[in-house]
């Protein structure tokens, strides 16, 4: 009971240690949060992106299954020069949950591979697995890395929908990242800070009957952190209670 209570009264200091102020660098926590995330994650504007990237044929020997340290051969325009290739495959497709428009594909994370030998099959050694890799895995450049030195102030009002918690947990909570169906033509940049607005409930008054609407509640603030062209993935920096897909968000007013 008392370390639950200790819980409770110190969450809200660390929770606002969190909160960048306008002109200071973010924390080693919430970079690494960032950091780690991206590691595993990628969405693509478009689909057949993925499907025009190299693909891998087989392992060795010609096996069909491949695993940490194993070689594979691969088919497409991969390039010496490039260290390493991460191993992706196609997951779930994000539409609008208003319009119904296709806003872009999750890329499934498998693995990373090194490039070995260039030839007619491109050799790569596994360095890094999630789960086996199969022929027509999909081979990606590493993106490009996050630098956001301090958080930036809206340039006009940006309203969306958290649509997805891409580590599949029920609830979304502090250093958790989320998918948001708002991109750059949306006017979202990266280092952007937002408010997070839980809608009030419908309840019926106690006297009257009547169908009454509660006021929509400020629950979190989010840092967007990779913007894509119709998504975007946002860090979860503080939460007044645990958020869930399809809460609402807005751009947030820069503090002084």
């Amino acid at each position: 009971m008392r370390k639950s209570l200790l819980v409770l009264l110190l969450w809200p200091t660390f929770a606002m240690a969190l909160l960048p102020q306008a002109g200071e660098r973010l924390n080693q926590a919430t970079q690494q949060a960032i950091q780690r995330f991206l590691l595993h994650n990628r969405i693509l504007d478009n689909p057949q992106d993925l499907d025009r990237a190299p693909y891998i044929v087989a392992a060795e020997m010609g096996r069909v299954l491949a695993a940490n340290g194993d070689r594979v051969h691969a088919r497409g325009n991969l390039d010496p020069s490039q260290p390493s290739y991460g191993i992706f495959r196609r997951g779930k497709a994000y539409t609008d949950p208003q319009t119904q428009e296709l806003l872009g594909i999750n890329a499934d994370d498998i693995g990373t591979a090194r490039f070995v030998m260039a030839g007619d099959l491109t050799t790569l050694a596994v360095l890094r697995v999630t789960q086996e890799v199969r022929p027509g895995d999909r081979l990606l450049r590493a993106d490009k890395a996050v630098e956001l030195a301090s958080p930036q102030a809206p340039t006009r009002l940006v309203e969306g929908h958290i649509i997805d918690i891409p580590k599949g947990v029920a609830h979304i909570g502090v250093l958790d990242a989320v998918t948001l169906n708002k991109g750059r033509r949306d006017g979202l940049v990266e280092g952007q800070l937002l408010n997070v607005i839980k809608t009030g409930a419908s309840v019926r008054d106690p006297l009257t009957n009547a169908p009454t609407k509660l006021p929509d509640e400020r629950a979190g603030t989010l840092l967007v952190f990779r913007t894509y062209e119709k998504l975007s993935y946002a860090l979860v920096l503080s939460a007044s209670r645990s958020l869930a897909v399809m809460d609402r968000f807005e751009t947030a007013k820069q503090t002084k």
